[in-house]
């Protein structure tokens, strides 16, 4: 039951999304909602594409933003589990021993545990943040209900502040389009250039 009751969930609302929407718009919604739990789709590209297409941007915040809840709450339910399922356990062994040694040598980081959390919800990068914040927090000994509350958190800010960001950037695009355009490109550098510092970063932690 606690397998399923994510899952379930996820289904009742898209459910329900797709009794109320245009076919289209449902068929988008779920197409754009699989593609961001399937790397390397992101928050960052899939709810801008969900603005550009025309659903609208609280639609596609508050759904891409559930998927990081229920992902949290899968991990929540079942993370001694987790470790048995194919490539996630995998993934999931990895994760805990990089961030085990990378904590080992930053202790400060403990201090900011609920905050960091938060953060990592926001702004994952590459593909829902639940899963992973939840591995953060388990690694800074933090409670299931507070890695919970800040995934809560954490993924709706980011979701909503992407998608409101994205209808202003293409309300521009529509009616400013050469301003629009130029926005569009400056704020994709800076997401390009964070993604690559984050990834060097990365790297060097890991030697």
């Amino acid at each position: 039951m606690k397998v399923l009751a994510p899952f379930a969930l996820g289904t009742l609302y898209y459910g329900v999304c797709f009794l109320l929407l245009p076919r289209d718009q449902a068929l988008l919604l779920g197409g754009l909602m699989v593609a961001y739990v399937i790397p390397p789709a992101g928050k960052e590209t899939v709810i801008p594409l969900g603005v550009a297409l025309g659903l609208p941007w609280w639609l596609i915040g508050t759904s891409i933003a559930l998927l990081d809840v229920l992902a949290g709450l899968f991990m929540a339910l079942n993370f001694e589990m987790a470790f048995h399922i194919p490539l996630l356990g995998v993934w999931v062994e990895r994760f805990m021993g990089h961030g085990q040694e990378f904590l080992s040598n930053r202790p400060w980081l403990r201090k900011f545990c609920f905050t960091g959390v938060v953060l990592f919800v926001m702004f994952p990068l590459q593909g829902t943040g639940g899963i992973g914040a939840s591995l953060v927090g388990r690694l800074l000994g933090m409670s299931k209900r507070s890695v919970f509350f800040a995934i809560v958190l954490g993924a709706f800010l980011g979701c909503y502040l992407i998608a409101l960001s994205s209808a202003f950037v293409w309300e521009i695009i529509v009616t400013r389009p050469a301003l629009g355009v130029a926005l569009a490109l400056s704020i994709l550098g800076t997401l390009g250039a964070a993604y690559v510092l984050y990834r060097k970063k990365m790297r060097k932690a890991g030697h």
